[in-house]
């Protein structure tokens, strides 16, 4: 991954920042979206769903999220949004885990909305509610985290994305970047978003083939 590494000043920044974004913009955010959940039919009692349904809602709301996201993300990533909103996110050129979700307040409303939009669709069980969102966390965790792990879900997953893609979309200005997508890369790969991506990954591939045949000899 990358090799600059951020100073203790700038994780100090970020932690700060993110205490008071949980505190004044997603908590208030929470607790006024909670009557739209219950009028939708949201469920917090027993039975439990089955499995079935608990992976179905999630899948889908992946797909939707990951529509929604890429849109938004892609706009963000127009001259004005950008120097105004999205580059409080871009201020942190080698991202780190807790980088996920440092933003601007409007940002986190508005890409924020991709992730919840599912659930207030559907009236999940509030427990589904609670498995998406920690599942949504944890990968967008491990996307900033500026590492990867012969465990990572993008060496098992076909289309994740994961901390490679998006260290790609943090290196570049924002002008040419791409790699908008949020979990999944299908939105880029339609719209060729990831071309220069992807031909820095082939690029790279050659490249230590090359050098593995050149060892061999």
């Amino acid at each position: 991954m990358q090799a600059k590494n951020n100073s203790p000043e700038a994780q100090d920044k970020c932690i700060v920042r993110l205490l008071l974004y949980h505190f004044g913009v997603n908590l208030p955010v929470m607790i006024f979206s909670y009557p739209v959940f219950r009028y939708m039919g949201m469920q917090s009692s027993l039975p439990l769903p089955s499995w079935n349904i608990i992976l179905t809602q999630i899948m889908f709301y992946f797909i939707l999220e990951d529509f929604i996201f890429y849109w938004g993300h892609r706009i963000l990533h127009t001259k004005w949004l950008y120097k105004h909103i999205h580059s409080v996110h871009h201020e942190y050129a080698t991202p780190f885990g807790l980088t996920s979700e440092y933003a601007h307040p409007a940002e986190i409303l508005f890409l924020g909305f991709a992730t919840i939009v599912g659930p207030a669709i559907t009236g999940p069980h509030l427990i589904t509610l609670w498995l998406w969102m920690v599942v949504r966390v944890l990968e967008t965790v491990e996307a900033h985290c500026g590492y990867h792990f012969p465990w990572s879900p993008s060496n098992f997953l076909p289309l994740y994305g994961g901390s490679d893609f998006h260290d790609y979309h943090h290196r570049l200005l924002y002008t040419k970047s791409g790699n908008y997508s949020s979990t999944f890369t299908y939105m880029d790969r339609i719209f060729g978003t990831d071309v220069g991506y992807r031909k820095l990954k082939a690029l790279k591939s050659r490249e230590f083939e090359d050098s593995y045949e050149q060892k061999k000899q």
